[in-house]
């Protein structure tokens, strides 16, 4: 359950801890994204080292491989990838969004083509939080539909009353099947907020989703292609609408600018692939800015990427000798900025 400690005083940022069954968090927190049950190129202990104390897996992505069976087998995900701390699993919704050209909708589920082999696969509500069960997710995750930017009012209003109906499929679910207890603790389960930039759809899914009640709420639906303003005014917005003693989970977001941002306006829990895509790209942030390793200006840069920084990558390393690891196709490189 959430906790909250203390709130700023000259804006909306606030201090909380977040407990689950593998563990506290200490909020606000950056949730590094394990998709397929790895964090790429990134080990366990180095996590650790880099302060992560939650990370993600995806339930969609899982389901299809390893599949259950063998995660079940192993003991779950935690002992399947050897991570002790606290998991949040993705229900699969973001699928929804992601591999529009590949799956069809109606109020029942979601079916999918498998973009591995093609195989027809069906998603409800009720199996979304089966499978985060089978997994051993600290925090589970509502299905839901993740709609693309920009879209019309009238579809957005179908789809939010679809959101809305399966929250409360699963969270029915979570209560009569046991998920919400992980032997002597409790597992959470976290609601997603749709309603895409209409905000008065917004604050109907907010008021619907704290109807049906929930663990935390997640703010979905940004960040897929907006303008920056529009995602902070979204986001700001929606979080002014939840309850203070529920965490505040903002989805697919990762930029330092853009976590600040978010921090002011009161949210606590963010997640993103971008430390490691960027990372794996060459592209490292500093705190003067943005650097593009692979770029011929640090061939004889024998500076750390960033002076005030004390990860392994600048402490041992120089930015020439990582774009000579990029230019060199050493996967060392990728792996010494994405740990930066």
């Amino acid at each position: 359950m959430f906790r909250l400690i203390h709130k700023d005083k000259s804006s909306k940022a606030r201090l909380g801890v977040l407990e689950t069954a593998h563990g506290k968090v200490n909020t606000p927190v950056f949730m590094p994204v394990g998709t397929q049950g790895t964090v790429k190129a990134i080990s366990n202990d180095e996590l650790l080292e880099c302060g992560a104390e939650i990370i993600l897996g995806n339930a969609y992505h899982l389901n299809l491989r390893p599949g259950l069976g063998i995660i079940k087998k192993a003991g779950g995900l935690h002992k399947f990838m050897g991570w002790q701390g606290p998991i949040l699993t993705d229900s699969g919704g973001y699928q929804v969004f992601s591999l529009a050209k590949l799956r069809s909708l109606s109020e029942e589920g979601a079916e999918f083509s498998s973009h591995i082999d093609g195989s027809r696969h069906f998603i409800t509500p009720e199996n979304a939080i089966e499978i985060q069960e089978v997994l051993g997710s600290d925090i589970m995750m509502t299905f839901d539909e993740c709609v693309h930017y920009p879209a019309a009012r009238d579809y957005v209003e179908q789809s939010l009353a679809l959101t809305t109906k399966w929250a409360k499929r699963s969270k029915e679910y979570y209560m009569g099947h046991g998920s919400w207890v992980m032997g002597q603790e409790k597992r959470l389960l976290f609601g997603i907020a749709q309603g895409s930039t209409y905000l008065d759809l917004r604050k109907k899914a907010v008021d619907e989703l704290l109807s049906i009640g929930f663990d935390g709420y997640a703010i979905g639906g940004v960040s897929v292609g907006e303008p920056q303003d529009l995602i902070h005014e979204i986001s700001s917005y929606t979080a002014s609408l939840l309850p203070e003693d529920k965490a505040r989970y903002l989805m697919g977001m990762g930029t330092p600018v853009d976590m600040l941002e978010a921090v002011s306006n009161g949210i606590d829990m963010f997640d993103c692939v971008v430390p490691t895509r960027n990372g794996r790209n060459g592209q490292a942030f500093t705190w003067n800015g943005e650097l593009q390793l692979r770029n011929a200006k640090y061939k004889e840069d024998f500076s750390p990427i960033d002076k005030d920084c004390e990860c392994m990558a600048c402490r041992l390393h120089t930015r020439a000798y990582i774009r000579h690891l990029f230019n060199t196709e050493e996967i060392l490189g990728l792996r010494l900025v994405s740990l930066h």
